[in-house]
C-alpha cells in the first residue's frame, strides 16, 4: 500500500472520529454524561494518534526502518 492511500485511510478516519466529538460538545447538558466515556476513551485517543501519525508519520517510519539514517539520507540525496 502506498504512502497516499494510507494518509487518505487515515485522513477519513481522523474525520470520521470527529463527528462524535463535535456532537458531544454541541450535544444538550442533560445528555452529555451518557456520550462522555466512549468520546474521552475512544473517539480523542483515536482522533489524537491519527493526527499524530499524519503529522510526524514519516518520523516514526525512519525509526522502525531497517536501513540506517545514513543509508536513508544518502538514497534521497542520489534520487
Amino acid at each position: 500500500m502506498n504512502q497516499g492511500t494510507i494518509r487518505l485511510i487515515l485522513r477519513w478516519i481522523h474525520i470520521v472520529f470527529s463527528i462524535p466529538i463535535l456532537g458531544y460538545i454541541y450535544s444538550p447538558f442533560d445528555k452529555i454524561p451518557n456520550y462522555a466515556p466512549a468520546t474521552r476513551f475512544v473517539f480523542v485517543p483515536i482522533m489524537v494518534l491519527s493526527g499524530l501519525w499524519m503529522w510526524k508519520g514519516h518520523l516514526l517510519r525512519r525509526l522502525t526502518s531497517r536501513r540506517p539514517a545514513k543509508q536513508d539520507a544518502a538514497a534521497k540525496l542520489l534520487a
